[in-house]
Formats: C-alpha cells, structure tokens, sequence
C-alpha cells in the first residue's frame, strides 16, 4: 500500500497589532473595525479587548502602577502566544507605561514574533468628550482617581510605526491606515 502525503497548508503569519492611547481614544471600535476586515479576508484574527480581559484574566488587580503592569504583561503574553502561532492579535489597551509596552514588544522580538504598536493619539480634551464609559465625568465629579490621561501618567510611545489622530478621521480610516501598515510590512 502506498501513501501519499498529504500537502502541509502554509503557515499563517501571526502579528500583534498593539493599539495604545487614552481612555475613549476610540482603541476598541478600531480593534473592531480592522479584526472584521481581516476576518473577511480569511485571515485568523483575534482582538484582545483590555476591558474583557481586566474582567477575566486580570480579575483582582487594581490600578497601581505594579497592577497595570502585571495586566499588561499578561496580555502581552497571550498576545505573543497567539501571534506566533499564527493569529492576527488586535490589542486595544491603554498600556500608559513605556516600560511596560517595551517588555511586550520585547517579548515578541526574542520569539521573532512581528510586533505593531499604533498610538491612537486622541487629545484628552477629544476623550472626555466622547467619555464612552463615564470615567472623565466620574473623576470630574471626585468619584474617580488615578484616571490615565488626566490624574495618572501617559507615557506617549516614543517611535510608534503609526500614530492615529482619531479627531481627524473616522474609526474605519483609522483601521484602513493599520491595515495598510500591515500589508506594507506583507503580514495580510
């Protein structure tokens, strides 16, 4: 009896896509907007919401600096593990601390891993405006602090490979402009 053997797919390429900005810069609609189009495409996408995962796998953390960090530690991680595994891995989190993006980005350098940071650099002024979950209203009202952006540090990214300016242009040109950055660096 003969075999034949059988034809090995081609890999995917996995990428992380990390998306870091203030709260309401508009993060999570782009997330959104590029996973949809990339799922369109065939492409295996995954977008790891900070919100869902401060919810779940970083259950039980605060908002101190050590606690930020630990949670995006975490979702750098799983961010790198699916990337190099094939996955388009959308992040959209605030990250605020350089040192902790630079460990991520790090992590994915030793794995090999290609690694995309975009600053969604909406003003503050824009986010308080748009203030989807109510936090610049409840700081505002004395029922928050430590809100990144205005009571607690944003460290901006110093060499992005893009930086969005959200008041400029709408969610979908803003997920169009990562998608470009990614078939630029031929990852779609």
């Amino acid at each position: 009896m003969t075999t034949t053997p059988r034809a090995v797919a081609p890999r995917a390429q996995g990428a992380t896509v990390w998306l870091t900005g203030l709260p309401s810069a508009g993060k999570t609609t782009i997330a959104r907007f590029l996973g949809d189009r990339l799922r369109a495409e065939g492409h295996r996408v995954e977008v790891l919401d900070g919100d869902e995962i401060r919810r779940f796998l970083s259950a039980g953390l605060g908002f101190s600096r050590a606690d930020r960090n630990t949670n995006v530690q975490r979702i750098g991680l799983v961010s790198e593990v699916l990337a190099r595994n094939g996955v388009l891995s959308v992040v959209p989190v605030i990250a605020p601390y350089a040192d902790s993006r630079e460990a991520v980005r790090l992590r994915h350098e030793k794995s090999g891993t290609p690694y995309i940071e975009v600053h969604v650099a909406t003003p503050v002024e824009v986010c308080s405006e748009r203030d989807v979950k109510g936090l610049y209203a409840r700081q505002a009202a004395g029922e928050l602090s430590g809100l990144t952006g205005v009571d607690d540090p944003y460290e901006t990214p110093v060499d992005p490979a893009l930086v969005l300016r959200t008041q400029e242009q709408t969610p979908l040109e803003s997920a169009d402009a990562v998608y470009a950055v990614l078939a630029e660096r031929g990852l779609v």
